[in-house]
């Protein structure tokens, strides 16, 4: 029966198991996971959702031989020494594994020639292709919807399939805080992550009544770089009580830089980070952060390329804006009242 768990205990679920939950046969199963063409789209989903439930891994090398293909994809990543760029390959390449595919993790350093090198390895040594983070427009535009690539965090393209957290949502949520723990001069530090990434959060901000103090301090990635433009904010006044920094690498820089100044966190100034790593619930105070979701955007953008594999995608590129969540810590609410 659909819906009844088929087996009990520790044993390792099987493919008849996956097929019982779905409710479907077990040649069904099989084609889902072969990423076979002219299977119902409501069919797909839920034989992934079993997949998924039962943590079935499918049998990657017996699956090979079957199709012809390399079972192996390419997952391109601009650089790996960033806490939220690691955490997020790592969950795609978990989800790739849940389904039987492999990775091989590429570095492009933001070289074009190198993202240009794994996306013509495409049919010769990789299957298809996620790209993390912003890519050569002239690359994306040379691609067709069609093509097995992926872009997550790219940005809104018309090229390619494309996943993004939705930075709407997350500004929104981070107005709303600053409203309910009364801040109203916040500045910000490094929300140009994304191309309106400026923007959206000034605009969220001002439905919220509030307007930022200062020019935004842009072009910024790591912990030094926000213990900088910590610095910079303070030399130049203007009675700031916020922080709202577009990484939790930027937010902890500030956060110690504040502490060097003698300013008390939040009592004097309250800070927002951006991405959920570790080290935001380790920091003294815990740090408030936007968690995007790694394991959302990374099932999301498996399930394209899977859709792109099976010829089941469409004529035309998708996007997927992946939900966001505000983790309200100790930088915010002060401590004991997470």
């Amino acid at each position: 029966m659909r819906g009844q768990r088929p087996y009990h205990g520790r044993m390792a679920a099987t493919m008849r198991d996956v097929a019982a939950l779905a409710g479907v046969s077990l040649k069904t199963v099989s084609r889902v996971v072969n990423l076979e063409p002219h299977t119902r789209p409501e069919v797909v989903r839920r034989v992934r959702t079993a997949i998924a439930e039962l943590a079935w891994v499918p049998n990657g090398s017996a699956r090979t031989l079957r199709t012809g293909r390399t079972g192996v994809i390419g997952v391109g990543v601009s650089e790996l020494r960033r806490p939220y760029l690691s955490m997020l390959t790592e969950a795609i390449v978990s989800e790739l594994y849940r389904r039987g595919l492999q990775a091989a993790v590429e570095p492009t350093h933001h070289r074009p020639e190198r993202i240009a090198t794994l996306l013509a390895s495409r049919g010769r040594v990789f299957d298809g292709v996620v790209l993390i983070g912003e890519t050569s427009p002239e690359l994306i535009s040379a691609l067709s919807p069609t093509d097995a690539v992926v872009a997550v965090h790219h940005g809104r393209t018309d090229h390619v399939d494309s996943v993004d957290a939705d930075a709407v949502e997350a500004a929104s949520l981070v107005a709303r805080h600053l409203v309910v723990m009364g801040r109203a001069r916040p500045a910000l530090i490094g929300m140009d992550r994304s191309q309106y990434g400026n923007d959206i959060l000034t605009a969220a901000l001002a439905a919220a009544g509030i307007a930022p103090v200062g020019p935004p301090i842009g072009q910024v990635q790591g912990r030094a770089d926000g213990a900088r433009a910590a610095r910079e904010i303070l030399d130049r006044g203007g009675d700031v009580d916020a922080l709202l920094c577009g990484s939790d690498e930027l937010a902890l820089g500030a956060l110690a830089e504040l502490a060097r100044a003698g300013l008390t966190v939040p009592d004097d100034v309250a800070i927002v980070g951006y991405d959920n790593i570790d080290d935001a619930l380790f920091s003294t105070p815990s740090l408030t952060t936007v968690d995007p979701g790694a394991a959302r955007l990374a099932r999301s953008a498996v399930d394209l390329l899977a859709d792109r594999l099976a010829g089941t995608g469409g004529e035309v590129a998708r996007r997927i804006i992946s939900p966001v969540e505000l983790v309200r810590r100790e930088s915010t609410l002060g401590a004991g009242l997470q």
